[in-house]
């Protein structure tokens, strides 16, 4: 009965709202960085129910837990979480597991429509931590050489950019004259630098940073030196070991001639 007469009191008084209990949001998605506290934003934008029911939960990774229910706080969040403004949830002292959806619901059983319910996407960000970085100390000109940086404790994923003697490596050889010669190529996104064929102007110092939203984190410089072969020295000890073995293979044949080896089975047979 009260629905009709709620229904016929919209449609005789289009400008008449019809009671519902209606929830709004000032940010549905925040983004904080790690330790840091953030506002999960949920008013209560209209209703005429005096003590409305109001209850959290979190969805991450298909699973739905309670973070306020009965009034109270659950699990790890009753010790850093609190109910501002009625039905706002403040969460201190974030860590990247609070990354996740939070539902905010809230039952009115006064009004014409009951139950409403709003999303949060929360994002907690993290600082990358110092990455890894594996530089060859030594590689002869025209070789391959591979640099490789990674970290994996950001959020968001970090990008990473390299530096040799503290300047940076541009992605593109041809914007940047001290690097024209060089032929390389590097990946923003897998933090690997490799170089095609190394020349003498490659040696260096060379580091690499990692970058998110969060902040950077950078590693210690590595020496890459960048030699010439000894061609002439290689050949010459090439020469060297063949000369040792004719020389051996000459002794052994004068060995046989002189019947060496014949006089030493005779005598092994006595």
């Amino acid at each position: 009965m009260s629905c009709a007469i709620s229904y016929y009191l919209l449609f005789v008084f289009p400008g008449c709202r019809l009671l519902a209990v209606e929830l709004t949001s000032s940010n549905t998605k925040p983004v904080v960085q790690e330790f840091q506290s953030v506002e999960l934003s949920c008013i209560i934008k209209s209703t005429i129910t005096p003590d409305p029911r109001i209850e959290w939960k979190k969805i991450r990774d298909g699973e739905t837990s309670y973070v306020f229910f009965d009034n109270k706080m659950q699990g790890d969040f009753a010790t850093r979480a609190e109910i501002l403004s009625r039905t706002s949830l403040v969460i201190k002292n974030t860590t990247r597991m609070d990354t996740a959806t939070y539902r905010c619901e809230v039952a009115a059983p006064s009004d014409t429509k009951t139950i409403d319910e709003i999303n949060i996407q929360l994002t907690v960000q993290v600082k990358p931590m110092t990455p890894r970085c594996t530089v060859p100390k030594a590689v002869p000109v025209g070789k391959t050489a591979s640099l490789h940086c990674h970290e994996n404790e950001g959020y968001p994923k970090s990008t990473y950019s390299w530096y040799r003697n503290s300047e940076p490596l541009s992605p593109d050889t041809k914007s940047n004259a001290k690097f024209q010669n060089s032929s390389y190529t590097l990946n923003p996104t897998t933090g690997t630098l490799v170089f095609h064929a190394v020349h003498k102007g490659d040696t260096g110092r060379y580091s690499c940073i990692a970058t998110n939203d969060a902040g950077f984190a950078k590693c210690e410089e590595q020496e890459m030196e960048v030699y010439d072969l000894n061609i002439g020295g290689i050949i010459g000890g090439v020469l060297v070991v063949v000369a040792v073995l004719v020389l051996i293979t000459l002794g052994i044949c004068c060995a046989y001639r002189r019947g060496y080896f014949a006089n030493s089975k005779e005598s092994g047979e006595r």
